[in-house]
């Protein structure tokens, strides 16, 4: 099975900033995409930003020229930087990964969820 630590969340004043951190390990043979989302109290999950194998990015209007989503292949990792953070970006953050777990098998995994607060 593949395993997704998630890391980086916390308090943080509007107009700061944080830096998620996703790390995956296990049965890999390789990963294709990886982005977060979020979820806020009482709202769905939603997309906030995703990274393909070949780097390229796509992100939710609401986030685009604050947050850059960034990825580590030789790590498994993939990172979130969030600037200029709004107190509507509060929510759980996870990340969700795409995984070969053979050459041939596909299964899509989710990290365990970081509470972001933008709070003064």
């Amino acid at each position: 099975q593949v395993q997704l630590v998630e890391s980086g969340g916390g308090l943080v004043q509007p107009g700061g900033s944080l830096r998620l951190s996703c790390a995956a390990s296990g049965s890999i043979f390789s990963i294709n995409d990886m982005g977060w989302y979020r979820q806020a109290p009482g709202k769905e999950r939603v997309l906030v930003a995703q990274t393909t194998s070949r780097s390229n990015t796509n992100y939710a209007d609401s986030v685009k020229g604050r947050f850059t989503i960034s990825r580590d292949n030789a790590k498994n990792t993939v990172y979130l930087q969030m600037n200029s953070l709004k107190p509507e970006d509060t929510a759980v953050y996870y990340c969700n990964v795409g995984v070969f777990i053979t050459q041939l098998t596909y299964k899509n995994f989710w990290g365990q969820g970081t509470q972001v607060t933008v709070s003064s």
